[in-house]
């Protein structure tokens, strides 16, 4: 296979937030809510900016460092409550994520910020667990998190596939850095349009994730 850039895919790797469930406008409003009360006022779209893409670890640092305190014990024990019972009300799969899956001639995986028992829940809720058993990776099997390149490498090893051989589908600004780090091409899902700031990191950009299997061009050998 070949992508529009050119060169041999062998492995496409997904994020999953915002790229195979559509969790982010139910997680965001809630994280910001919860930090508006500790007094760190931000609106939600500054929230997605800033935290987005992140490990839950890292936005503790950076909800602490903009406090310029720690925050309670319990604070991302009570955040995941209330995401995780508003995922059960209402999350969906992203628009176009099963024709796409279907349509995919190559070999692919999840790799994400969030730790497995999230991957398994969101996936499981939006019908796209056994699509993805066994190929699922976690930042929380590698040192560093995104925008580090350890996540997606680790992916692409377990997977049995080259870095330069391998297509990352990333909406955060954290992951299109990961994966341009790790030598990989990026996909940079943006159903708006407005990511200049992924293609300043290396991303191409396409808003409708049935376009992708378009972009793995299939080439025969000798062709």
């Amino acid at each position: 296979m070949a992508d529009s850039s050119g060169g041999t895919v062998d492995l496409v790797v997904f994020d999953c937030d915002g790229v195979l469930v559509d969790s982010e406008p139910i997680a965001v409003p809630i994280l910001g809510a919860a930090l508006r009360t500790l007094g760190l006022v931000m609106t939600d779209a500054e929230v997605h900016r800033t935290f987005v893409g992140f490990t839950s670890g890292r936005c503790i640092e950076i909800a602490e460092e903009r406090l310029g305190r720690a925050l309670p014990a319990d604070f991302a024990e009570r955040v995941q409550v209330r995401t995780f019972k508003a995922f059960c009300a209402g999350l969906r799969a992203m628009p176009g994520i099963v024709e796409t899956l279907d349509r995919l001639p190559v070999p692919y995986c999840v790799a994400s910020s969030g730790d497995p028992g999230k991957m398994r829940l969101t996936l499981g809720l939006t019908g796209l667990l056994d699509r993805f058993r066994d190929r699922m990776f976690s930042a929380s099997e590698v040192a560093r998190g995104k925008p580090s390149p350890d996540l997606f490498l680790h992916a692409a090893e377990r997977s049995g596939a080259r870095p330069d051989r391998t297509v990352v589908v990333e909406d955060s600004l954290p992951g299109v850095i990961a994966a341009a780090a790790a030598g990989m091409r990026v996909q940079g899902y943006c159903p708006t349009g407005e990511g200049a700031e992924l293609v300043a990191a290396g991303a191409i950009l396409f808003r409708d994730l049935r376009e992708l299997p378009e972009r793995l061009v299939e080439v025969q050998e000798g062709s």
